[in-house]
């Protein structure tokens, strides 16, 4: 997330009430998460196991629960708890804003485009040319959507992230600033959900055809020309390639990529990453090739012990 206009960290840190290391005048231009920072980011830490990720990342300032060594280019931004100023960051530049109507005067839409009763459209959404949005449909702020797009009927673009850390008195949510982006010629099922990115986009890219029931989580990009179908769930921060095929109920873990023209049988469980151009199926998923001979293996084991009894 970019902010409007750059600050300087030590307006940054006045925000959230923290110490900071490095110039005053440090140039602070947006924050995101690790796998998104970009030079003039802030990203946060608050676990010693990720310190060194966190201060060799692109990022330019760190917003860390401990006084280090700073590396030089860098700031700090010091803080006992970093998971609490991001938020504090992130309600201050990207603060909910409730509405009182269904479709806001700041939504922009697009020639030719049907939106049905029902509807709810927030803040700052785009939505291009020739779409069909049909009843019911909510799309939070922020929301892009692209050009002869449809989405059915309960569909919900632009939830929060499901992203918790756990304390003593239980869940405390990160909350997301992030943006929800459809790009042109997307169909969308019914009662779909689509999360936000916690900083950045969630994308589906053209092309793409998602069926019903299904869940991207925030930071997810889905590549081009892409087939989904229905009650397959998908974790936050994945990359999927370009005309990959997902059937039904298939569920996948955070932060993997799949290759682009994968295909993923139904009831899968995929919790690696997969190179494209291969077909897979199974708990936990393998390419075809594989699993069907462990299968073979597996049907051999009565006959493996039948022949040891008789050894006996």
């Amino acid at each position: 997330m970019k902010f409007p206009k750059p600050y300087k960290l030590k307006d940054i840190a006045k925000i959230i009430g923290s110490e900071f290391v490095g110039p005053a005048n440090f140039p602070v231009h947006g924050m995101n998460e690790i796998h998104v920072v970009e030079p003039g980011d802030i990203v946060f830490v608050d676990h010693p196991k990720y310190y060194d990720k966190a201060l060799k990342s692109a990022a330019t300032i760190v917003l860390i629960n401990k006084e280090v060594d700073c590396p030089e280019g860098k700031a700090l931004l010091v803080s006992e708890d970093p998971f609490r100023d991001f938020n504090k960051l992130t309600k201050h530049f990207q603060p909910f804003k409730s509405s009182s109507v269904s479709i806001s005067d700041s939504a922009k839409i697009g020639h030719n485009t049907v939106i049905q009763p029902n509807c709810f459209i927030g803040h700052n959404v785009v939505i291009g040319d020739n779409c069909v949005i049909h009843s019911n449909v909510s799309v939070y702020d922020n929301t892009i959507i692209g050009d002869n797009v449809i989405i059915h009927a309960g569909t919900v673009l632009g939830g929060s992230a499901f992203y918790y850390k756990k304390r003593p008195e239980g869940f405390d949510q990160l909350l997301s600033g992030g943006r929800v982006v459809i790009e042109d010629n997307v169909g969308i099922g019914a009662s779909c959900t689509i999360d936000k990115g916690v900083t950045a986009d969630t994308t589906i890219k053209r092309g793409t055809k998602i069926d019903n029931l299904v869940q991207i989580g925030h930071d997810t990009i889905v590549g081009e020309k892409c087939l989904i179908a229905s009650q397959v769930g998908i974790a936050g921060c994945v990359v999927i390639g370009n005309e990959v095929t997902i059937w039904g109920q298939v569920g996948i873990t955070s932060g993997i990529t799949i290759g682009d023209k994968t295909v993923i049988s139904a009831k899968s469980g995929v919790s690696k990453s997969l190179e494209g151009n291969k077909h897979y199926f199974g708990i936990p998923a393998e390419d075809f090739r594989t699993k069907y001979k462990e299968i073979a293996n597996i049907k051999q084991i009565p006959e493996i012990l039948r022949l040891l009894k008789e050894k006996q």
